[in-house]
């Protein structure tokens, strides 16, 4: 039976249809069957193997035992959308009103979802970097709109400032800018964010942001674009709880921007999930108080596995990108006798008991030579998790 209708589109944003029409299964899927099957330590996908803050846990049993087990408010509890507000005022000096410029949501994936139906008219055109973030090209394909895209090319992973020019035009309904950067771990850059918001201005573009690293950055510092100068009227701001506080299986996100896009999005979303994870929104709010000095040691603890797994994969002989923020790096399989990244992790877990995903897996054109040979590693595991794969990649060298 042929079945059609909008999941094929979707299904073709994703880079899931093949060249005679077949629907595949996602490189993550593969791959994480793939560390199954050999017993390999899977860095393939984003994470962690480990709890977060205690206090975040154990509020959420405490809500639970309190009988929080029913539908919470449409928007969200109170408390937290109140909570997301002090965070945003407290690191940023944005003062989102809770009563009507929060919306918490079913993880920022959700938010993403929901915004981009709202939003995108059939043929509008969606801007996002290139790589990006798998579940874009399926949710732009859904609602609608046309997927264009400026590259991100190693060493910096930074965009060509022209390029950015040339692809916003007066078609662009949404930027969709992601910083800290999955996949390839880079932190935009003040002049490109400032760029970023002239486009916007000067084509009447909506700038939607995903921040769900925000936290996550090592020795640089993460600028929302809604604190530039002239943004914060067209700017949806997305993030979540889950990579902060390693709870990413609670799915706690959330949006805060101008009432009148917040409005249209709630319009959206409670035909979505409607509401979500009502023991985990007070526990999620307590996270966000949390002292700064939490914050810190959070990012600290990556830091020390970043540079464990970045120091492992250059003794094994790929050139790597260290990154500077998110769970991810980004290394170059070229040095070690391997052009093509995707055939590279399929024969990984053999060669070395490892599991990554080729950063093509993150491109509409799953052949770009620009991609080709670098591969993701997640580095967001216990230290003796990366401890083995160090261990196991350094096999590659003998």
């Amino acid at each position: 039976m042929v079945v059609d209708g909008p999941w094929r589109r979707t299904a073709e944003g994703a880079g899931l249809v093949d060249e005679d029409g077949h629907v595949s299964s996602t490189i993550f899927a593969e791959m994480s069957a793939l560390a199954m099957q050999t017993g390999a330590v899977n860095l393939g996908q984003g994470f962690p193997d480990e709890d977060g803050p205690e206090a975040v846990l154990a509020e959420a049993v405490a809500a639970i035992e309190r009988g929080e087990n029913q539908y919470p408010p449409g928007p969200g509890t109170l408390d937290l959308r109140t909570a997301i507000s002090e965070h945003q005022r407290r690191f940023y000096g944005l003062q989102p009103d809770p009563q009507g410029e929060v919306l918490v949501t079913a993880g920022a994936t959700e938010a993403l979802a929901a915004t981009l139906l709202a939003l995108v008219e059939h043929g509008d055109e969606v801007v996002t970097f290139e790589p990006f973030y798998d579940a874009y090209g399926g949710l732009i394909a859904l609602a609608g709109g046309r997927h264009r895209t400026v590259k991100l090319r190693a060493p910096d992973f930074q965009p060509d400032p022209d390029e950015l020019r040339a692809v916003v035009t007066d078609r662009t309904r949404i930027i969709l800018v992601n910083t800290p950067h999955n996949p390839t771990g880079t932190v935009l850059d003040r002049a490109t964010l400032d760029l970023i918001a002239e486009l916007a201005e000067r084509h009447d573009a909506i700038i939607v942001t995903d921040e769900v690293y925000e936290h996550l950055t090592f020795d640089v510092r993460h600028v929302p674009v809604a604190t530039l100068p002239g943004a914060a009227g067209r700017t949806l701001t997305i993030s979540s709880g889950g990579k902060t506080f390693s709870t990413t299986g609670w799915k706690i996100g959330w949006l805060s921007g101008p009432r009148e896009l917040v409005t249209a999005v709630s319009t959206v979303k409670q035909y979505l999930s409607y509401v979500n994870g009502a023991p985990f929104q007070p526990a999620m709010a307590t996270g966000l108080r949390l002292p700064d000095a939490a914050f810190t040691a959070i990012a600290d603890g990556l830091r020390g596995k970043r540079d464990l797994l970045s120091a492992g994969l250059s003794a094994a002989g790929f050139d790597t990108f260290r990154p500077d923020g998110t769970y991810f790096i980004v290394a170059d399989a070229t040095p070690l006798g391997f052009d093509d990244a995707a055939a590279f992790c399929r024969a990984l877990p053999e060669l070395a008991g490892v599991v990554a995903v080729p950063l093509s897996a993150f491109c509409l054109d799953r052949h770009d030579a620009d991609y080709a040979s670098l591969v993701r590693f997640a580095f967001c595991k216990r230290v003796e998790v990366l401890e083995r794969a160090v261990d196991g990649l350094a096999r590659l060298r003998s």
